[in-house]
């Protein structure tokens, strides 16, 4: 660019396949475009070409840099820092109380996730992860955890090796396979949307007479199919973004905007085996 007409801002992704990744991104394009800027879109596609990729941005006037993952992940937040001293994480979790990262409050989300399985009449929970933690737990596990523990129970958690749904199809798959039926979980948590149509399908295939009521993250587009109808936690991404780049763009800050807010989109999935109705009908995969 031989003349520059407007503010330029670096766009960071590492998980440019997730569907949730994909949403946000549609959505800053959307707000940057309105507001007058160019976007430069990066893919650190592996940590391996992480440096290259950052050292290939610090070769362009950019203005800003956004960071846009599902968690936050301080190796990317950490180099993308050091690209300029305008920047900003937006992201579907972090326990970090940092201006620069921008995210919803999902403690709060598995807390009403908790008390809406509760509501159900459910005994028996489980929680599924995508990855193995070593160390600190996502927010959202920790308030579905708080939420069983006000009513004295426990979620079991089973891990299916990332974020991916066909690897949480094999573990659900083994999980049952392995567990009688009288001890089997009732109702489970996925981390994400992905990781619960996984889940269902496992479920599903599994047959015999097999019921777990499931409650998804991310309420994406195939979250509403008739295929799945799954129970899912929504977050308003139009408002994190522009939060997001008010601080990035504006040094604007609502610390206590709706942008921290999400809402549960009541579907069919969490719901238990025998429920007259709209669910006898629907095409979801909870009904057998």
């Amino acid at each position: 660019m031989t003349e520059r007409k407007g503010r330029v801002i670096g766009v960071i992704s590492e998980e440019l396949t997730h569907p949730c990744v994909v949403k946000m991104l549609n959505e800053v394009t959307h707000q940057l475009n309105t507001r007058g800027a160019l976007t430069l879109l990066l893919n650190v596609d592996s940590p391996e070409n992480r440096q290259s990729v950052m050292h290939l941005m610090t070769q362009q006037p950019i203005d800003g840099v956004l960071v846009v993952s599902t968690v936050y992940r301080d190796a990317l937040n950490a180099a993308a820092e050091a690209l300029s001293s305008t920047l900003m994480h937006l992201c579907s979790s972090s326990d970090h109380n940092n201006p620069r990262v921008v995210t919803a409050d999902d403690y709060t989300a598995g807390e009403e996730i908790a008390q809406l399985m509760l509501s159900q009449g459910h005994q028996r929970f489980g929680y599924m992860q995508g990855y193995e933690r070593l160390s600190s737990p996502l927010r959202r596990m920790k308030g579905f955890a708080a939420g069983l523990e006000a009513a004295g129970k426990t979620a079991k958690v089973l891990v299916a090796g990332s974020h991916d749904r066909e690897l949480a199809y094999q573990a659900m798959m083994a999980y049952l396979k392995r567990t009688r039926a009288s001890e089997r979980i009732e109702a489970l948590f996925c981390e994400n949307d992905l990781l619960a149509f996984g889940t269902m399908q496992a479920i599903r295939d599994f047959g015999q007479g097999t019921h777990i009521a499931v409650v998804g993250f991310g309420d994406i587009d195939e979250a509403r199919t008739s295929t799945w109808h799954l129970t899912s936690w929504s977050q308003h991404n139009d408002l994190l973004v522009t939060e997001a780049l008010n601080r990035l763009l504006d040094n604007r800050y609502d610390e206590n905007g709706l942008w921290r807010r999400g809402e549960l989109q009541i579907r069919h999935s969490h719901l238990g085996k025998e429920v007259p109705g709209e669910m006898a009908k629907c095409g979801c995969a909870s009904r057998h």
